[in-house]
């Protein structure tokens, strides 16, 4: 029980099933479509059971052609269907892109509001599973700059079931980035029915001294770098960004005002990432409160190696995000 909550431990993969079971359950509308989801139940599980509660009208497999099954998913959502489009990777949401970029993203648009296309693409995101450079992307960074597409992608189960509750009852579509990483990670979630509404951050622990900012995977390495600060009577305000488009602005400006210095932190690579544009409206818009230059951190700029050792020399760590913090902020 957390202040009077009733919660339960849950891990990640349980917690976007439930989302899904729960929508199947209440509304007619709502399929799921994608590789391997049925017999299989999907590349990481989250699927597993659902054809045989469901059925193959609400749970269909697919071919191995994500333009085509993008293509019957923004189909089936403009005709007044809920689809919940499944990718094995967001690597293969390139071969998908014309259809979620110019069709999805652009259709309510050019129709004057008279077609909409309410969908989820889910898809398993990020490196540090030893996938190799073709399975290893980020493209929820790309993504995220299209107009008429939300882009959320959660860091725990909590925020994965409630965001993923709102997602399948957004009338726009929504691009659901899942990182591979987490989806054996474990965290309460409240018994209660709730939602969390798409373009909202959260702040995660409060702080006086700096703000630490990241998404998805990246939380796990500030609860790292916390853990170290703390030891040093360093005060972290950790945030959240959970929604990549919208972004939650006024959040981020509550932060900065209050602890004068921000560190950014992005799991895909640094360069032409969410962070780059992110960090380039901040100094636009609250350039006065800092005190000191925006730290910002991503991978290497290489292909995803599959070596572990060296997909953790590429993958940004802990130690070089304090490593930064000294050099830069409290020199």
């Amino acid at each position: 029980m957390k202040c009077g909550i009733e919660m339960s431990e849950m891990i990640m993969r349980e917690a976007i099933k439930k989302a899904l079971e729960e929508s199947l359950e209440n509304d007619p509308n709502v399929l799921i479509m994608g590789e391997d989801i049925g017999e299989y139940g999907g590349a990481y599980a989250v699927t597993d059971g659902l054809l045989k509660k469901f059925g193959p009208n609400r749970i269909k497999d697919t071919p191995i052609s994500e333009a085509t099954f993008i293509g019957a998913g923004i189909g089936a959502a403009a005709a007044g269907l809920r689809p919940v489009v499944e990718l094995m990777s967001i690597s293969f949401s390139l071969v998908g892109f014309d259809q979620i970029v110019n069709m999805a993203g652009n259709l309510r648009y050019m129709s004057g509001g008279q077609i909409s296309v309410p969908m989820v693409i889910r898809a398993p995101t990020g490196a540090g599973v030893q996938l190799g450079a073709t399975h290893s992307q980020s493209f929820e960074t790309w993504l995220a700059e299209v107009p008429g597409l939300y882009c959320v992608c959660p860091s725990n189960p909590k925020d994965a079931l409630g965001l993923l509750r709102t997602s399948i009852k957004n009338n726009n579509p929504v691009i659901f980035a899942e990182p591979a990483l987490l989806y054996g990670s474990k965290g309460e979630v409240p018994e209660d029915y709730y939602e969390i509404p798409l373009g909202s951050a959260n702040i995660v622990e409060e702080g006086n001294d700096i703000t630490i900012m990241s998404y998805g995977a990246g939380m796990s390495i500030i609860k790292e770098v916390n853990q170290k600060l703390k030891e040093s009577n360093i005060s972290v305000e950790i945030l959240d960004l959970r929604s990549l488009n919208p972004i939650d602005y006024k959040t981020i400006e509550e932060s900065i005002k209050k602890t004068n210095k921000l560190v950014a932190i992005d799991t895909s690579r640094k360069n032409g990432g969410i962070m780059a544009e992110l960090v380039s409206n901040i100094q636009e818009k609250f350039l006065d409160w800092l005190d000191g230059p925006i730290i910002r951190i991503g991978a290497e700029d290489v292909p995803w190696p599959y070596n572990k050792d060296l997909e953790n020399a590429v993958y940004p760590s802990s130690n070089k995000v304090i490593d930064k913090i000294y050099q830069q902020l409290l020199n």
